[in-house]
């Protein structure tokens, strides 16, 4: 529309110009037919040209068509694919980039962390510029990333596939030249876990954006949002976290010198604290209620019987949980975690226990075994003197060879007086 306005204006103020020339020209008392007639000529072939020329401006102007070939990206233009477009060649190029993290996936082993990312890259375009009311107030346009060029920005501590990464073919290209592209992906980046504390750990995970292909005089990167935004940003779109919780993210900007080159580097750190409840109720507390029964296995009476396979089964009860700590545990050669330290004391002390409970039985069988060896012993010993005692004749009871006689006579002796 100000295009059209402005069409107008100057096609106005050319007619009025008309019109005064035609006006000086032609005398007005000589002729003042003939002045009239170039007068309505002129004005007439004003409205054709206002009726057929400016709905053509008009239609060329308003489409994105009239400006791709006004920004010539309707042919292929290698020169705006590989060059950096900048008017100057020692005019840095600044990328501003922010990311937003949306999903914690998974921790793997010591060495990874798996999360989604949202990445934004803003940069200026020299040559792509145009007035918005050129054409009709258009201030942006979309566009095939093949077209322009695009900056090489990797992230130094990626290990996933070419796969994980969802790039959208097109970019915003505004008014001003600024270009916006966004890329989606799920990132599985290094990151060294120090598990000491596990469960009760926080860690710190580095995401680094850098070029690979220029330094830093032709290219600078920089933050887009701070900190605080960032981390609010990621909580509100946040859709899984897992086992984890974010607790912070750190955006810091510094040059990585190596040799002679010096490249920019923008670094995130993001710090991930762990939600121990689950371990704590399926591990951590089971192992200090297994203990308690252990030392309350004191109570038992060693002559039941029960006591010794009462602490066999906790050791065996112990050592599916030191199993189960063994799958949940990544493996690390650096610090031996307390939880494991904890589950080895735990199963360290009934081990001893057991082998306690094992001595005591063991020393109570023997002195039984010997006091009854000893009870056989001198048994065996008392028994022949007992019988040398009942068979050994007292000198009174000594049998006489007439004292049978006599008795003899004297039973006769009745049996006939009773008779009488």
């Amino acid at each position: 529309m100000c295009i059209r306005n402005a069409f107008q204006v100057s096609v106005s103020r050319a007619c009025s110009h008309l019109l005064t020339a035609v006006n000086s020209w032609i005398p007005i008392k000589a002729f003042p037919r003939l002045r009239l007639k170039h007068s309505a000529m002129a004005a007439l072939w004003m409205l054709v040209f206002l009726a057929f020329g400016i709905p053509g401006t008009h239609l060329s102007n308003c489409s994105y068509y009239g400006l791709l070939n006004y920004l010539n990206l309707t042919t292929s233009s290698q020169v705006l694919q590989v060059m950096r477009p900048v008017h100057s060649w020692n005019q840095t190029s600044k990328v501003s980039l922010d990311m937003v993290m949306y999903g914690i996936m998974d921790v793997c082993c010591n060495d990874s962390n798996v999360c989604h990312l949202f990445i934004n890259q803003r940069w200026k375009n020299e040559f792509l510029t145009w007035n918005p009311s050129d054409f009709c107030g258009i201030d942006k346009l979309t566009i095939p990333k093949s077209l322009v060029w695009v900056p090489d920005v990797s992230i130094d501590e990626d290990a996933s596939d070419s796969g994980s990464i969802r790039s959208d073919p097109l970019l915003i290209l505004m008014s001003s030249g600024e270009m916006v592209t966004t890329t989606r992906q799920r990132l599985t980046s290094t990151c060294q876990l120090n598990l000491s504390l596990f469960p009760f750990d926080v860690q710190r995970c580095n995401i680094t954006f850098s070029s690979t292909s220029y330094d830093t005089s032709s290219l600078k990167l920089g933050p887009a949002k701070n900190s605080s935004v960032i981390t609010s940003l990621s909580d509100e779109f946040m859709i899984t976290q897992g086992e984890w919780n974010l607790q912070n993210m750190e955006v810091s900007l510094y040059d990585h010198i190596n040799g002679n080159i010096s490249v920019s580097k923008l670094r995130y750190t993001v710090l991930l604290e762990r939600k121990p409840m689950l371990y704590v109720i399926n591990l951590i507390l089971p192992l200090f209620y297994l203990l308690i029964l252990d030392l309350a296995s004191f109570f038992i009476s060693a002559s039941s019987g029960e006591k010794l396979g009462f602490k066999v089964t906790i050791l065996l009860s112990i050592s599916v949980l030191l199993l189960i700590l063994n799958d949940i545990l990544p493996s690390t050669e650096d610090k031996l975690p307390k939880i494991a330290s904890y589950c080895v004391s735990v199963f360290t002390v009934v081990w001893l226990s057991l082998l306690e409970t094992m001595l005591v039985g063991f020393l109570a069988d023997f002195s039984g075994r010997s006091s009854s060896d000893l009870q056989q012993d001198s048994a065996s010993h008392e028994e022949p003197e007992e019988v040398l005692e009942k068979t050994e004749v007292k000198p009174a009871e000594k049998v006489l060879p007439l004292d049978g006689l006599q008795d003899h006579l004297r039973g006769i002796q009745k049996e006939w007086q009773s008779s009488a």
